[in-house]
């Protein structure tokens, strides 16, 4: 008998109430390699969260008198790891933050935008890639295949803001990097929101990389910007 190896393709749950926008997004995931299955309510979406065990899941922040917020924090209560995505229709500190806070990994904006929406999901489902490059600092180490840093033995998985965050400031260590040289740097012409942004994932990639109490790496320089460095 001759055995037959099957691609798995990696499944994508989408909750979204807008049943046109939700086969636009199934489409795009779909003509992508993905496996796409919708859910329009968050009830339905915490159970097919829990049959599917999906590789990712995408979320609107306003599903029709429900939250998405609520979602993202229902689910990790119940202790789904997954990655999620929120799509959400502002872009301020205060609004990143509440993503972050519910146990979302990141966040689109409405209008919903093909690129922007594939650029996501590609960073969280492709593969690892077979390479050995890592950028490395003291006792942090930035592992480029993975997308990962790690510390003391310790894995530290990043979202896609932090990574590029991290991967900045050690391509430049010990170099002070002012506030507009990271925008630049991280955001690019993708950012539409407040300049004080950076405090807030500069706060959240801390806590990750100095969960098991390291001593801090990220330095403010008052005034300035920030700096990677040991003291």
């Amino acid at each position: 008998m001759t055995s037959v190896t099957l691609n798995h393709s990696p499944c994508v749950l989408v909750i979204e109430t807008d049943e046109a926008l939700a086969q636009n997004i199934s489409l795009d995931l779909k003509e992508s390699g993905y496996e796409p299955v919708v859910a329009y309510d968050v009830a339905t979406g915490l159970l097919r969260a829990k049959e599917l065990e999906p590789d990712l899941i995408v979320v609107d922040r306003m599903l029709a008198g429900e939250s998405g917020l609520g979602y993202c924090q229902n689910l990790r209560r119940a202790g789904n790891r997954a990655p999620v995505l929120l799509m959400m229709a502002r872009d301020t500190v205060d609004d990143r933050v509440a993503c972050l806070e519910a146990g979302a990994d990141d966040y689109f904006l409405k209008p919903y935008r093909t690129e922007t929406f594939l650029k996501l999901v590609r960073f969280y489902l492709q593969p690892e890639k077979e390479s050995s490059e890592q950028f490395r600092f003291g006792d942090l180490v930035l592992d480029l295949a993975t997308r990962r840093a790690l510390r003391n033995g310790r894995t530290i998985d990043l979202t896609m803001k932090e990574y590029e965050l991290l991967k900045c400031f050690m391509e430049h260590p010990r170099e002070v990097l002012t506030r507009e040289q990271i925008m630049e740097n991280v955001w690019g012409d993708d950012f539409m929101g407040e300049s004080n942004v950076i405090e807030v994932y500069i706060r959240y990639l801390r806590l990750k990389i100095e969960d098991e109490g390291e001593k801090r790496l990220i330095q403010t320089v008052r005034g300035v910007g920030y700096v990677l460095r040991e003291t």
